[in-house]
């Protein structure tokens, strides 16, 4: 869930996953190890990514699929 919101509001601002880790200052392979699901954030690292795609940590978090 977090790996999918992620991408969605990465895509949403029109940012390759290179793009989106060199504003982070972080390894492309990072954050598409976090959008695949195989890593877990520490909580800042949450806040940082949420910062950055403009959206609350919590947003990344909901699992939208589980409304409908």
């Amino acid at each position: 869930m977090l790996g999918r919101n992620m991408r969605a509001h990465r895509q949403r601002l029109g940012l390759s996953q290179e793009q989106f880790a060199e504003r982070l200052g972080y390894h492309r392979t990072y954050i598409g190890s976090i959008e695949q699901g195989l890593r877990n954030l520490s909580l800042r690292s949450l806040e940082t990514l949420a910062e950055d795609l403009h959206v609350d940590p919590l947003d990344l978090l909901r699992d939208d699929s589980a409304r409908d």
